[in-house]
């Protein structure tokens, strides 16, 4: 290696661990990229050439499709007992993106063995979570129903991020595919009767309607969200990603929340300069970040 190649490998590798580190602050994540290393050959639960894989290695649609869900999940006003009752969610935002960011990524990149932890886990505290909404109607939080909402209504938001963010659209076949590749994680949280299409998962969101309520509850969690806690560098890229959040919203759920849907223009705006803020996070990730780590282990003499 030249002189020259090795100055600008050590800069290359300061300035990932300075834009790693900004992750971190924006996400709570305290992944251990090791841990995704093990066993060698172990495909995980879907594997490199998943729709899952790509989808979920987009930094700034998994951000966005992630605050669009936690929103939208509010409007349920059992699955928000739920959060309100048994968790801090209100005072430690981050710290639950956080959880929620490991668990996507230990289920989507982690060994077959490191995903099934994570969800016997997952269910281990579902199965504790019981109690009664504002209106009397019992609970817990393991109940196949309130599973399938949450599932539906997360993997609306992930698809419909990517479809909205993404350079190169999926095409009908993939978006399928995506939903059936998701289906496996719900059904293993308990999840039943899920939507096989992309389609239907639309359909089957918007039926679930009637039962919602943006109450002062639920608005309390768009408030905790639309103040997500930055530092003060990362507040325009957190402003911009709350708003493409609405944006990816379907017209009838900012009715629900008494959001106006931005004009054609600003929706436009904001998805460019989100883009162009995210790519040198993006960047990063792609060098060094967990998918790149799951790849080498998946493929021990193949670099993503």
């Amino acid at each position: 290696m030249s002189p020259s190649q090795s100055i600008f490998e050590s800069l290359s590798n300061l300035a990932a661990q300075a834009l790693a580190e900004r992750v971190i602050s924006l996400t709570g994540s305290r992944s251990n990229l090791n841990d995704f290393s093990e066993p060698k050959g172990d495909r995980g639960l879907f594997g490199p050439d998943s729709i899952t894989w790509k989808i979920h290695a987009d930094f700034t649609v998994m951000m966005v499709g992630g605050l669009a869900s936690l929103m939208v999940q509010a409007l349920h006003p059992r699955a928000l007992a739920a959060v309100w009752d048994h968790s801090d969610f209100r005072n430690k935002l981050k710290e639950r993106l956080g959880r929620t960011a490991f668990f996507v990524a230990a289920t989507t990149y982690g060994s077959t063995a490191m995903a099934l932890r994570a969800i016997e886990r997952v269910n281990g505290i579902h199965a504790n979570i019981r109690g009664f909404d504002l209106d009397g109607h019992a609970y817990t939080a393991n109940e196949p129903a309130l599973l399938r909402w949450v599932h539906i209504a997360e993997v609306c938001s992930f698809l419909g991020a990517y479809q909205h963010l993404s350079k190169q659209r999926l095409s009908a076949r993939e978006c399928d595919q995506y939903i059936e590749e998701m289906n496996q994680i719900g059904h293993l949280l308990g999840a039943t009767d899920l939507p096989l299409t992309w389609q239907a998962a639309q359909s089957e969101l918007k039926a679930y309607e009637p039962e919602l309520r943006f109450d002062e509850r639920a608005r309390d969690i768009v408030r905790v969200v639309e103040n997500y806690p930055t530092e003060l560098l990362d507040k325009p890229f957190m402003h911009l990603t709350l708003s493409a959040a609405f944006d990816v919203m379907p017209l009838w759920v900012l009715n629900l929340l008494e959001k106006p849907a931005a004009c054609p223009l600003q929706t436009q705006a904001t998805k460019l300069a989100l883009t162009l803020a995210s790519e040198p996070i993006q960047w990063m990730l792609d060098k060094t970040g967990v998918r790149s780590v799951a790849l080498a282990r998946t493929h021990p003499l193949k670099k993503s």
